[in-house]
């Protein structure tokens, strides 16, 4: 039986380049939509067939080397490296000079132990020593909802904390990955704004730190750190209720919309094509989809991206 293949047009066009799909030329989505299109396949052979210097960015969250086997599929942690690295050489390729890599990884303990494992960490070297890619900054995601675990160390011998931050690492091919700060400005916290109000004292801090009169301007909001603190129990989310409402399962393995929106915002621009290689529930190409960005979403599993359908208001079960 034939895959259907839905195309719905956003209510914008893409304001710059022709829709992404003609960078996988003879390749045929599971659907698509005025901005992008979703395939089901391994990412591996569907990148191989993209031109070079095609993506703005890469934003993708991929299995994680966990101890226990999770249904979505995962590698061990002594193969994680040499299993990734073949998909990094080819997100390197397909990424513009000054594209972006961002890839959101979470750590785990080694097994039997109360040892923290080091394969993310190896697995970064590897990407700026092995692969070529330079370090941008790294970052985090605090999620203040994450439950406890594992439960041996942390709830009955009680010799860990709580785990609720997990990993961003932000790569470029080049030293000089285009980026504005400008875009991800938050609110001025009341403090600042009081201070604003009143003004600022010119000094030295003890610190070393000079501060002039120009740190009294105000700006349009104050420059974020690099901890996105989000947690991921969106219960209520129009994509969960439109999945339960026909009894759906999803993928257990989402991250919040929140990771992929900053990325998205900080580094690309309208019309920029943004992939993700490892796409599940395509929280990725939903995200760039609403700030007009064209996207690329490849997953193995076709049960999780026909599901990711409905983010579009496209129904595959009908």
């Amino acid at each position: 039986m034939a895959r259907p293949r839905t195309r719905q047009r956003s209510l914008l066009e893409p304001s710059a380049g022709e829709h992404p799909s003609c960078l996988l030329a003879g390749a045929s989505p599971l659907y698509d939509t005025g901005f992008g299109a979703a395939y089901i396949g391994d990412s591996l052979e569907l990148m191989r067939a993209i031109p070079a210097e095609s993506a703005q960015a890469v934003i993708t969250s991929p299995p994680y080397a966990l101890h226990f086997k999770k249904e979505y599929g995962n590698v061990d942690k002594q193969d994680y490296v040499d299993w990734f690295l073949p998909f990094a050489a080819e997100i390197k390729r397909i990424l513009k000079p000054d594209g972006s890599f961002v890839l959101n990884i979470g750590g785990s303990y080694n097994p039997g132990i109360p040892t923290r494992s080091l394969y993310h960490f190896r697995l970064l070297v590897s990407l700026c020593d092995d692969v070529g890619f330079h370090l941008a900054q790294e970052c985090f995601w605090l999620n203040p909802a994450k439950l406890p675990a594992p439960a041996e160390w942390v709830n009955v011998r009680r010799i860990r904390v709580k785990d609720s931050v997990e990993y961003i690492w932000w790569l470029s091919p080049s030293e000089w990955p285009a980026a504005d700060n400008r875009a991800v400005l938050n609110p001025y916290s009341d403090d600042m704004e009081r201070l604003l109000k009143k003004g600022f004292t010119a000094k030295k801090r003890p610190s070393g730190h000079n501060i002039t009169k120009k740190f009294g301007k105000r700006h349009d909001g104050s420059i974020p750190s690099n901890v996105i603190v989000r947690g991921n129990n969106d219960s209520n989310s129009k994509f969960i209720r439109a999945c339960a409402e026909r009894g759906l399962k999803l993928n257990p393995a989402r991250f919040p919309a929140a990771l992929p929106e900053f990325f998205v915002k900080f580094l690309t621009r309208p019309g920029d094509v943004v992939v993700d290689p490892f796409a599940g529930s395509n929280t990725t190409g939903s995200i760039a989809e609403s700030y007009d960005r064209r996207w690329l979403a490849f997953e193995l599993r076709e049960d999780y991206l026909r599901t990711s359908a409905l983010r579009f208001g496209i129904d595959l079960f009908e």
